[in-house]
């Protein structure tokens, strides 16, 4: 998480556009709403409201009511996030979180989730890939911040090539 109001990243200040103070967002929310006239986010762990929005070449162009620094982070206060669906998990949750296989083998810890096209794909600080599916993943306790996976799935389990 980020920000001092324990915020979630929206996106960040990009490039300007315009004049008046306007800027393409970096790094946007997949939530289009996210960017509506009247909506709140917080820069720099500060409020500042949207008083204009559009889009340009298929990105979102934001201004606010005061000025931001290019590059800031774009975050929203966690509580105006509505609850992930039973079995589903938002990004923020799983970053950081350590990974094992089913015999207690530690794989390394979540870095990031990447899309993918047919799954979305746990990248460990190991650089170990491994699919967000169930054959794979068996079970994510968030208070224990641990995620089981199924053996099978990382290259310790891989064969050697036969040469």
């Amino acid at each position: 998480m980020g920000g001092s109001i324990g915020g979630i990243a929206v996106g960040r200040v990009g490039k300007p556009h315009g004049i008046a103070g306007a800027f393409f967002v970096e790094d946007a929310s997949d939530d289009p709403k996210r960017y509506s006239v009247g909506s709140t986010l917080y820069v720099d762990g500060a409020p500042a409201e949207i008083v204009e929005s559009k889009q340009a070449r298929g990105r979102p162009v934001i201004r606010f009511d005061r000025e931001v620094s290019r590059g800031a982070k774009l975050e929203i206060d966690l509580e105006a996030l509505p609850p992930p669906e039973a079995g589903e998990y938002y990004v923020f949750q799983l970053v950081g979180m350590a990974v094992e296989r089913t015999d207690g083998a530690a794989l390394g810890r979540v870095a990031n989730v990447d899309p993918g096209v047919a799954n979305d794909v746990l990248r460990l600080d190991t650089g170990l890939l491994l699919p967000l599916v169930e054959a794979c993943v068996r079970q994510v306790d968030l208070e224990a911040g641990r995620i089981v996976v199924a053996p099978g799935f990382d290259e310790s389990d891989q064969m050697e090539p036969i040469i």
